[in-house]
């Protein structure tokens, strides 16, 4: 959410910044209703101050028996409290249309990220060169079935299309990425802390993660109350469950940064596509990721955001997967971000890169959803800043290794690192 001082001292500032990921960015009504609201809470304020002087004149009328007069202040009394609570309805209709604005605007993207959607991306980097084969590719789709990893006719007959069953090796292939990732993050010994979070979480996590109210359609409801705030959903990233893990609470300078990563199956509504590009176990309704999640200081954000960006990458080189950095125009983040930088590795078959991991820096927009603060001293406490990175997806790091690893006998030789999970060098198609 963004700070409402800043609309406040500077909307041409602030509507410049959003109109680079925004058709149209109009203030008006909203600085409307703020400058009501504020004359509307000093009124009140000013009455309630009558009130309690009222109030606490009662008793000395009663004990000097000016029991006329005492009664004539308790009117007087009733009278200032109905008109408290008529001013308190057009106040809480006032702040409910501000709320609902703070909330439905995206994160003012940082100066350095472009201007406009996907076609403004920046590739900044790129690792290793594109594989060379000399004979006729195979796209993952037919290479799980052949080295039979995947079975995606009866994972539709269990939860219908853009679901599948990871068999054999190929869920202990699934589960040896998973535990590379997990064990990566343990061994770096730079402070990260591994957590299992619930998988079913009340709205208010949606909210602080910026996935609602705007995006309560894009998840999985577990009872009938979609976007009710008494329902719970399914995450659809441990990102939804590890920025809130401090909700409401305000953490000691000193104890930060926070540093957790979590693994999750994730359940997501938007998949289903049936372009080439996002068929196989590229996309689909439940997927499994381990993500990072950082809490720092404002003057330590964007350090933090280069060592997660790095950390993430590191993962990826391991595997000695080809893939590029892509610096995203403000468009194309994540609507509570400033800032994303996408891991994209190199789908073969498909002749396209595709994102494995989203490197993120909210700065304060979920904190100030999450009232999530940090303080130093006797200072007046601060907004956390909170960051974010898939470290990292596995539904398209497997058909990374399988396409680009693969060889002329229909084999894939197995990464380095994945070797001692799964006891074997290389797949090998089934009879």
């Amino acid at each position: 959410m963004l700070d409402i001082n800043k609309i406040r001292s500077n909307p041409e500032e602030v509507k410049k910044a959003l109109l680079k990921r925004m058709d149209n960015v109009c203030f008006e009504q909203f600085l409307k209703w703020d400058a009501d609201a504020r004359k509307l809470l000093q009124k009140i304020e000013g009455l309630r101050a009558r009130r309690n002087n009222l109030s606490d004149s009662i008793p000395a009328l009663k004990k000097a028996k000016q029991d006329v007069q005492a009664e004539k202040v308790m009117q007087d009394v009733r009278d200032v409290n109905a008109q408290i609570a008529k001013l308190n309805q057009k106040y809480t209709k006032l702040d409910k249309n501000i709320t609902d604005v703070l909330l439905g605007l995206p994160n003012i993207p940082d100066d350095d990220v472009a201007a406009g959607g996907k076609e403004a991306n920046k590739v900044i980097k790129t690792f290793g060169t594109k594989p060379v084969f000399n004979f006729k590719l195979k796209n993952h789709e037919q290479m799980v079935n052949e080295l039979d990893l995947v079975d995606f006719e009866r994972g539709v007959k269990l939860s219908g299309s853009g679901s599948w069953i990871y068999k054999g090796m190929g869920a202990r292939l699934e589960w040896a990425i998973i535990n590379y990732f997990i064990d990566s993050h343990i061994a770096a010994g730079d402070g990260w802390e591994f957590m299992l979070v619930p998988h079913m979480l009340k709205y208010e996590c949606g909210l602080t993660a910026g996935q609602f109210p705007k995006f309560f359609e894009d998840v999985y409801w577990i009872d009938s109350k979609m976007g009710d705030e008494s329902g719970k959903f399914l995450l659809p990233t441990a990102e939804a469950a590890l920025v809130s893990v401090h909700m409401n609470e305000t953490i000691p300078a000193d104890e930060l940064p926070k540093k957790y990563f979590g693994y999750t199956p994730c359940f997501r509504r938007e998949a289903g596509s049936t372009r080439v590009e996002e068929r196989g176990t590229v996309r689909g309704h439940q997927f499994n990721k381990v993500e990072l999640v950082q809490l720092t200081t404002e003057e330590n954000s964007s350090k933090a955001f280069n060592e997660m960006v790095t950390k993430a990458e590191k993962i990826v080189q391991g595997l000695g997967l080809h893939y590029q950095v892509s610096a995203l125009a403000a468009g194309d983040c994540g609507a509570a971000m400033c800032k994303t930088h996408d891991i994209e590795v190199w789908i073969p078959s498909m002749n396209i890169y595709k994102e494995v991991s989203s490197v993120s820096n909210g700065r304060d927009y979920q904190a100030r959803r999450g009232n999530i603060k940090y303080k130093v001293g006797s200072e007046k406490a601060k907004y956390v800043h909170l960051l974010n990175a898939s470290a990292l997806a596995t539904s398209r790091v497997m058909p990374a290794i399988l396409e680009q690893f693969q060889q002329a006998d229909g084999s894939v030789l197995v990464p380095k690192v994945l070797q001692k999970y799964l006891g074997v060098d290389k797949l090998i198609p089934k009879k």
